[in-house]
């Protein structure tokens, strides 16, 4: 119970704290750039305490973590990249200026079909919670 008010209160404040920094882009990367620095310093330092954890030993154990996780290709190479050379797709530098367009307006039209349909998910949602408090 505790800890759902927790992750909830934590979803909210990172929201508010995202909406109010996007507006700021160079700040922040910033401290977007601070905090991942902080971060991999502290597990740095952490590993350092830990005897066994020599350099091969580190290695073996984060690809495998990497790759339990789904992470490993992901991270290293990304998944725009795969998928673009999956579809043979032509890199950002190469295409035209009219392709480029094409594309952005596929994408608004995804999102308004996306729109809808959470629309449309939102509208049962409400309907099943109604019934649901009714039966009761």
């Amino acid at each position: 119970m505790i800890i759902k008010k927790v992750f909830k209160f934590f979803d909210k404040f990172e929201d508010n704290v995202r909406g109010v920094l996007s507006r700021h882009p160079i700040v922040y990367s910033f401290i977007g750039g601070v905090a991942i620095i902080l971060f991999w310093r502290g597990v740095w330092h952490t590993a350092d305490l830990i005897p066994f954890l020599n350099g091969p030993i580190s290695i073996v154990l984060s690809v495998l973590i990497l790759l339990a996780t789904g992470l490993f290709v992901s991270f290293f190479v990304g998944d725009r990249i795969i998928l673009s050379g999956l579809n043979r797709d032509k890199k950002l530098i190469e295409k035209t200026e009219g392709e480029i367009k094409e594309e952005k307006i596929t994408l608004g039209e995804v999102k308004k079909e996306l729109n809808k349909i959470e629309g449309t998910l939102e509208a049962i949602q409400k309907e099943e919670k109604k019934h649901h408090h009714l039966g009761q």
